[in-house]
């Protein structure tokens, strides 16, 4: 690895399988375990809209841009974007095991295009694996990596952060995550880049990354 990763494709690629590792196998193994429901009554109070699934959706082409802008970035910013992404999952993960979550979800009597979408998305997603919110996690990561890049505009910035905040937004509105999903998965991308930053992690990842690059 020289300035940048000569290997753009590498690092998006290592975090989409250690995504998926993480999300199905902590579904594999903590299937037969009892599973809790964080709801509180503030969840309650957000209005459940079917065409918000468009947002919970459209995050996978948020995520996938800007996971290659981070890929394209100086090596050190690159390298620390990826390592917190690797930390938080690998939490993510522990959580998932540890303290398995379910809500319930309410009916989606409707028939319109939104309607079946979220039909859609409830038929193949089940309820696991809540706590904390991957969804808001990925999102609130980009947003921090898109505040370190120091050539990125600034209202740049300023998208990234409404993107990230609508998306966690529209966890809620479908009733995919609850308050407290949502809360976890923004404290962990907070608390992953931080630690992510220091040198006792951030060097030996960088050596490695070298390696893997060459």
């Amino acid at each position: 690895m020289t300035k940048r990763c000569s290997k753009v494709w590498l690092l998006p690629l290592c975090a989409v399988v250690w995504n998926q590792s993480v999300y199905y196998g902590g579904n594999f193994l903590a299937q037969n375990a009892p599973h809790r429901n964080l709801e509180l009554c503030l969840d309650s109070l957000v209005p459940f809209l079917p065409w918000t699934v468009s947002i919970y959706l459209g995050c996978f082409l948020f995520w996938a841009v800007f996971y290659v802008r981070m890929a394209r970035a100086e090596a050190p910013l690159a390298c620390r974007f990826f390592l917190a992404d690797f930390l938080a999952k690998g939490i993510c993960l522990i959580f998932f095991l540890l303290l398995p979550t379910t809500n319930l979800r309410p009916p989606v009597p409707g028939n319109g295009l939104w309607d079946h979408l979220l039909r859609f998305v409830y038929q193949v997603d089940a309820p696991t694996n809540l706590f904390p919110s991957i969804h808001c996690l990925v999102s609130w990561l980009c947003f921090l990596g898109a505040r370190s890049l120091p050539r990125f505009p600034r209202w740049g910035v300023w998208l990234t952060g409404l993107t990230a905040s609508a998306i966690c937004l529209s966890t809620l509105t479908t009733r995919q995550h609850v308050a407290v999903d949502v809360l976890g998965g923004v404290l962990l991308a907070e608390v992953s880049y931080w630690a992510a930053g220091h040198k006792a992690l951030l060097g030996p990842a960088s050596r490695l990354l070298q390696r893997v690059a060459r």
